[in-house]
């Protein structure tokens, strides 16, 4: 289980074998520690003991920090959670050949194809209520997989030549702009979904106040740190990533690998939620109060907990990363093909 910590003033500390919450002095929640996955905190002014944090390293449990709009942090994990290095090595040198390329268009071909899915998951239920609304969804899934198509019109080599690969860089601003035009049409869609009293006008970032980008924003933050753990257990760097470029901080890979869940983890639990009329409070700088940062944060967990198709079974969305990113090892040292997670609908 993933213990989620969101309020301010609360304090975290181990007794005997149990994880304690604190408030004011009195326990109001306590976990065994061997149930415990993951740590997730998500608030200022939350205090952890340094028993609980070695603990936590000895039995191989993260901890995730999460600013209040759900921008990562910060994450702490044992220095034993590491792959071979065979396996990094292999990752730095698919930077510099073909191997960099294909993972950048496996991961913009799943998320293009997901974004068509989920448009296409929140159209049917509207085919004979709103038919309009359906026509128009229609509409932008025909135009997202238009767009998509580019992807298979760029060249791989130079000047014909199959010696002559071209490198992620090369190819990095061509895939990007297929990416923010299939992204375009998808939220101008997704807009339309939505009451028009929650003010929703497009994606935004950093800052924004309206309900639905304050959700999305802490949903990819729990996100993040789902990716995170997984690319760290496969053995891979979580900085150096192949789309997203590198930065100093910058968990360029995590930010790869999350494109491929967006839409199935948070977009769909966020829309569903708003569409059948669900709130959150918010604070008056517009970001989620105490209590709508734990209820929604156990939301997104259940949602990962959800049962999707994949390779021909039922697997958890959590467990889907995780393989994934397995998978990612394995292109990266050569052992297999990688292809992006594509849900169904």
């Amino acid at each position: 289980m993933e213990v989620v910590v969101a309020e301010f003033g609360v304090s975290l500390g181990k007794k005997s074998e149990r994880v304690q919450i604190r408030r004011n002095g009195t326990v109001i929640e306590e976990h065994p520690l061997f149930q415990v996955s993951h740590i997730i905190i998500g608030s200022n002014g939350v205090a952890i003991s340094s028993d609980l944090v070695r603990e936590c390293a000895l039995s191989g449990i993260p901890i995730s920090f999460l600013s209040g709009s759900g921008k990562p942090l910060a994450r702490l994990s044992s220095p034993e959670m590491v792959g071979s290095v065979e396996t990094r090595r292999q990752q730095m040198m698919a930077f510099l050949d073909e191997r960099g390329v294909q993972f950048a268009l496996a991961i913009a071909r799943a998320k293009i194809a997901n974004q068509a899915v989920i448009l296409k998951y929140f159209g049917k239920s509207r085919k004979t209520s709103h038919p309009e609304l359906y026509l128009r969804l229609r509409e932008a899934v025909r135009r997202i997989e238009r767009t998509a198509a580019e992807l298979d019109l760029l060249p791989l080599t130079l000047n014909d030549s199959a010696e002559a690969e071209l490198k992620v860089d090369d190819l990095r601003l061509q895939i990007l702009s297929v990416e923010g035009r299939a992204g375009r049409i998808y939220w101008e869609a997704m807009r339309e979904i939505l009451p028009p009293e929650l003010g929703f006008t497009g994606r935004e970032h950093q800052g924004a106040q309206d309900l639905t980008n304050s959700l999305l924003n802490y949903g990819y933050g729990i996100l993040y740190q789902q990716v995170w753990g997984a690319v760290v257990l496969a053995g891979l760097d979580p900085f150096a990533g192949f789309l997203h470029v590198d930065r100093p901080g910058k968990p360029s890979l995590v930010l790869d690998l999350v494109e491929e869940f967006r839409q199935m983890v948070v977009d769909r639990t966020v829309f569903g939620l708003l569409t059948k009329g669900v709130t959150y409070k918010q604070t008056s700088e517009g970001r989620l109060a105490d209590e709508a940062r734990c209820e929604f944060a156990r939301r997104i967990l259940d949602r990962l907990d959800t049962p999707v198709r994949y390779e021909g079974k039922r697997e958890k969305l959590r467990a889907v990363i995780q393989r994934q990113a397995r998978h990612l090892a394995c292109f990266f040292r050569r052992e297999r093909d990688y292809a992006g997670f594509v849900s169904t609908w």
